[in-house]
């Protein structure tokens, strides 16, 4: 069974419409609200953002070679010796890694659809998509979009809105 013809523009939507939500959500925050965790131990605002940039960035850098110079520096944004950024960095790397992989996206023909690369750990299939790395990509978003809302609604900061 087919899924509905639908159905992919709907998850693009609404991929689509996180991202905003996401953006919207890291623009009054100054730099100690990006400092903030919901634990000791667990990730900032800030470190979680730049995470969700530099994984977009990376897979499409690296494995799709897409992006260009401009991906493959977002694709270290995430590394344990980067620097924290701004919310307006946060931004502009949430905004370049999103048009940049829409870009990417639209210009795939069917026969790049079909292209195949194996996994490489058992985090991975054996072999991986273009549709799998997409699907990972926006549930990667939403899981750490989701820890970003939590740790800010801890902190009585309104949340990433839905």
């Amino acid at each position: 069974m087919l899924p509905p013809k639908n159905l992919v523009p709907t998850l693009y939507a609404g991929w689509a419409a996180f991202q905003e939500s996401l953006t919207k959500a890291l623009n009054p925050l100054g730099e100690a609200q990006l400092a903030l965790r919901a634990a000791p131990h667990l990730r900032s605002v800030d470190q979680i953002a730049r995470h969700i940039i530099g994984a977009r960035a990376r897979w499409f850098y690296m494995l799709f070679e897409e992006g260009g110079p401009a991906f493959k520096t977002l694709g270290g944004w995430d590394r344990p010796d980067a620097p924290a950024r701004s919310s307006a960095e946060l931004q502009q790397g949430l905004g370049e890694t999103w048009t940049g992989m829409q870009t990417a996206i639209a210009s795939w023909t069917a026969e790049a659809w079909q292209q195949t690369w194996a996994g490489e750990d058992e985090s991975e299939p054996d072999m991986i998509t273009r549709p799998w790395v997409i699907w990972h990509l926006i549930e990667h978003d939403l899981y750490h979009g989701g820890e970003i809302s939590l740790t800010l609604g801890i902190h009585h900061l309104p949340a990433i809105g839905l």
